[in-house]
């Protein structure tokens, strides 16, 4: 009977172990689970979960968020950066057709592609700018800076002409943008930066769908025509233009689908946030494809992406590295112009 005892004992404390080491490893897996959900790499699922008022397993990041005027002192660096938030909300009054300094541009303003002034969480904000540039971008094959950044949305998206990088309303929107993102380390882009990225469709966007939903819900603030909305003054856009010869070139980002897509996903129509979106992703793909299959300005495009590798999936113009046709490039299916791109190695 002892030696039962004692072999009871060990086989006790061998199983008490057995379990400590299981409990620890489900321990480590749901902590090292924990962190990987909160990753920016499912950020998508969670808004995509959220926006359909589903549970998901996954936790929201950390938002970031935009510094306050009010923050700001009474001093010549602080006028600098209000300056340059004025440009930004107002850049056709001072640049545009009747522009007081001088007529660069074709009477937008940057905030109506960077929201709120460029702090709006997934409005196309400036947060990840200052902590990201200068960085080498595939689309001009060089290393840019905030100011060649800022040239290409006044050459782009408002159709216009560069600003002298010493220029005085150049240096005021760079404090500007430096000061917006004044907060995120060097090298990152903090969870609300830029735009969000919705899922690729199993077919082509379809711009006849999106002619619908466009006039269901855009024209009362973007027209009929797709005109917009001048202020009383006609000094620049209430609600931009959203083609015609007003609005943003075939050079702009918002002209690849994607951008497009994720802009109105989380942005619009008006009061929709990207946590409560009113479209669904079908409805933002095929107003999108709607919305850029019509007249725009054009712009000489040739020197763009020297390396046509790196063009982006859903880069609307050729050559291609790959074989898919410049249609499905533009519209879709991006699915499986995803998986070659990733079965030949390229980003």
């Amino acid at each position: 009977m002892q030696i039962n005892s004692k072999q009871d004992r060990a086989l006790s404390q061998l199983v008490g172990a057995a379990l400590g080491v299981v409990l620890l490893v489900l321990f480590l897996v749901v902590i090292l689970t924990s962190v990987v959900l909160v990753g920016p790499t499912h950020i998508t699922e969670w808004v995509s979960a959220k926006s359909k008022n589903v549970a998901s397993t996954t936790v929201a990041p950390t938002l970031w968020t935009p510094p306050s005027l009010s923050q700001l002192p009474s001093d010549q660096a602080s006028e600098q950066i209000r300056y340059g938030r004025e440009l930004i909300v107002n850049t056709s009054t001072y640049l545009g057709p009747k522009g007081s300094v001088m007529s660069i541009s074709n009477g937008m303003n940057c905030q109506n592609c960077h929201l709120d002034a460029g702090t709006k969480i997934f409005g196309n904000n400036y947060s990840a700018v200052a902590s990201t540039y200068p960085k080498f971008r595939a689309r001009s094959g060089a290393e840019e800076t905030i100011e060649k950044r800022v040239n290409d949305c006044l050459e782009r998206s408002l159709n216009g002409m560069v600003l002298a990088d010493e220029s005085h309303e150049m240096r005021a929107i760079v404090a500007y943008i430096k000061w917006v993102g004044g907060s995120v380390p060097k090298g990152t882009s903090p969870y609300g930066a830029g735009l969000i990225e919705i899922p690729f469709l199993d077919r082509e966007a379809n711009s006849a769908n999106g002619k619908v939903i466009y006039e269901q819900k855009c024209t009362i603030c973007h027209g009929k025509n797709g005109e917009g909305l001048l202020r009383s003054d006609s000094t620049g856009y209430q609600y931009p233009p959203v083609w015609g010869n007003n609005s943003y070139n075939i050079g702009a980002g918002l002209y690849r689908l994607s951008r497009f897509a994720g802009y109105v996903k989380a942005n619009m129509p008006l009061g929709a946030t990207f946590d409560q979106p009113q479209l669904t992703d079908e409805e933002a793909w095929d107003v999108a494809a709607y919305v850029n299959s019509l007249p725009r300005p054009q712009k000489d495009l040739r020197a763009d992406w020297p390396d046509i590798s790196k063009k982006p999936i859903d880069h609307p113009f050729g050559p291609y590295a790959d074989n898919f046709s410049e249609s499905q490039h533009k519209l879709g299916p991006y699915k499986p112009i995803a998986a070659s791109k990733k079965i030949r190695g390229y980003n």
